[in-house]
């Protein structure tokens, strides 16, 4: 098991940026791959990106791509979800999670999941 914690949500106008950070506290967080979920509370969340425990290899939603850039910094245990041109539709609570897989994109595949963090895009 690895612990997550995501930061770096917060409340930002139409067409700005934020970066969320999911941070994790063991060694073993380079075995794993990562993705980054949104959803609201009691309903079904959604794959936003997905980056390999190597860095290799990315996946991204398509309402996503070209927008949001995710990595991996290993010397910090920190995957960073770079989101710029935010839309209304993208606010939600976001979640990182581990996946033992290469690179995985259902939420079935992650088995350790952060807290979350409030991502609120106002018009």
């Amino acid at each position: 098991q690895v612990q997550l914690v995501e930061s770096g949500g917060g409340l930002v106008q139409a067409g700005g940026s934020l970066r969320l950070s999911c941070a994790a506290s063991e060694r073993s967080f380079s075995d794993y791959g990562i993705g980054w979920f949104r959803g609201a509370p009691g309903r079904e969340r959604e794959f936003v990106a997905s980056i390999s425990r190597d860095g290799r290899s990315t996946d991204y939603q398509d309402s996503v791509m070209g927008r949001f850039t995710i990595s991996r910094d290993k010397t910090k245990n920190t995957v960073y979800l770079q989101m710029n041109s935010l839309i209304r539709e993208d606010t939600a609570i976001y979640y990182c999670a581990a996946t033992p897989d290469y690179l995985a994109y259902d939420v079935a595949s992650y088995y350790d999941w952060g807290p979350g963090t409030q991502v609120t895009v106002s018009s």
